[in-house]
């Protein structure tokens, strides 16, 4: 049990004397939502919209993600395990599971990467020539990495200082600019810039923040009970979109003015300097936490090996910073947001798999009281990868409405589908009751070995 809770847990559930109260994780999904981009898009809806669409707007974009992120959450709480890892018994099987771990491995690598540039650029920006852009992202990768390293109780820590920082920081940059406007006229201000409706400002919402979404079992599985998972969503989401969000609308307002970020952290000096390293430690921390799940989930797949979380958070840490540090992420950027498309399919998929066709979901339930693994696991499920190719495309193409939600509901409704037709079936089956079994440094072969059947 020490090894594996030195681990985070990877490759096994997480044990209920290892939950935490509800709040202090509540404090971690508000931090993960209020960051400087939240900031950044609050100012594209102000720059847009009006204050009173703009506030239409994040309500009906947070309701949809709430509700993704509570059901896909409460998944995670019940089987107490990480993301990827779960995808083998919710739909996807062996080999769909290693490719969603690369795919959240991949995706969130980058964007940890592109996020450390950006905020080096900032910090630049306000005190120039102090040091070289991409020592500065260096900086930055590296001081995430070395708080990622503790797992979750260290970015528990984290969030406990950066989030109360962070919204001190805001709330006085915020005032002293709004202080030089009416408040009542900033609100009732046409916007500047040109018009969006409440439904593209919603879809822009929901979009941010889809990919956090989808990974959400990566937090909630320290959750205690299902009404946690509803008070950390509705605590998290409702405060981090509406507080940081429609203060960047009322700055949007003021300065008529798209780019608020800039405009705030070059206007209160110092504070901004520790307004962009609160806001970035505490988002990127997540993207590196989950990228190293995701990958550690595919090699014990794909390799049979269970990589030891720490090794691993230094090697991808230390990868990622550097790629970034020598601007090498920056061309991946429309790769990435070609890969986005593939993560809300699987949350539909998910959900569809464990309360609707429940076709693997009674090795889950056999297991769950023991907190144990499942014995054996699905190889393939070709049904699976169908549909998330087919709803995958369906989101990159299809851009009426939100087109994140559209995918998700299409793979819903096709696995659904599918499972009434009895077209969803595993082809083989993979031996895992040990696959988590031992994680020495340096990184292991399972005890025993997967057989396939």
């Amino acid at each position: 049990m020490a090894t594996t809770a030195h681990d985070d847990y990877s490759l096994q559930r997480v044990p209920k004397a290892a939950r935490s109260h509800w709040f202090p994780i509540a404090v971690q999904r508000f931090g993960q939502v209020s960051a400087l981009s939240q900031f950044l898009l609050g100012a594209t809806l102000g720059y847009a919209l009006s204050f009173w669409d703009a506030a239409l707007a994040f309500l009906i974009g947070s309701i949809i993600l709430e509700i993704v992120i509570t059901i896909v959450g409460i998944i995670g709480q019940k089987e107490g395990m990480q993301t990827s890892l779960l995808t083998r018994w919710t739909g996807f099987g062996e080999i769909g599971s290693a490719l969603v771990g690369l795919a959240i491995a991949m995706s969130l690598i980058g964007w940890f990467g592109i996020q450390s540039a950006i905020s080096a650029e900032s910090l630049d920006s306000l005190m120039p020539d102090l040091m070289p852009i991409p020592v500065w992202s260096i900086l930055f990768g590296l001081l995430v990495t070395a708080v990622v390293a503790f797992g979750f109780k260290g970015m528990q820590w984290l969030a406990n200082v950066t989030v109360p920082l962070f919204l001190v920081l805001v709330g006085w940059s915020v005032v002293s600019e709004l202080s030089q406007h009416s408040i009542a006229d900033l609100m009732s201000r046409a916007p500047a810039g040109e018009p969006m409706s409440v439904f593209a400002g919603a879809g822009v919402v929901a979009g941010g923040f889809i990919v956090g979404a989808i990974i959400t079992s990566d937090m909630t599985r320290f959750n205690r009970t299902p009404g946690d998972v509803v008070k950390v969503t509705v605590v998290g989401i409702t405060l981090g979109e509406f507080v940081i969000g429609m203060a960047g609308v009322l700055l949007a307002h003021a300065a008529q003015s798209g780019n608020i970020v800039a405009i705030v952290t070059s206007a209160v000096g110092w504070i901004g300097l520790l307004i962009i390293v609160t806001g970035t430690l505490k988002i990127n921390d997540w993207n590196l936490y989950s990228s190293v799940l995701g990958l550690v989930n595919f090699v014990s797949t794909s390799f049979n090996r269970a990589l030891p979380h720490l090794a691993t958070t230094l090697v991808v840490g230390l990868a990622g910073t550097l790629l970034a540090a020598f601007g090498i992420l920056q061309g991946f950027i429309p790769f990435l947001t070609i890969l986005a498309a593939a993560f809300p399919p699987i949350a539909g998929i998910m959900v569809a798999e464990y309360f609707v066709v429940r076709k693997f979901r009674p090795q889950l339930d056999e297991t769950r009281d023991a907190e144990t693994m499942p014995r054996t696991a699905p190889r393939v499920v070709p049904a699976t990868i169908a549909i998330w190719l087919i709803a995958s495309l369906v989101g990159y193409f299809f851009t009426w409405g939100i087109p994140s939600i559209t995918a998700l509901l299409v793979s819903f409704v096709l696995y659904v589908a599918a499972g009434k037709l009895g077209l969803v079936r595993g082809v083989g089956e993979v031996e895992t009751e040990t696959i988590a079994s031992d994680a020495r440094a340096g990184g292991t072969p399972v005890e025993a070995a997967p057989q396939e059947r």
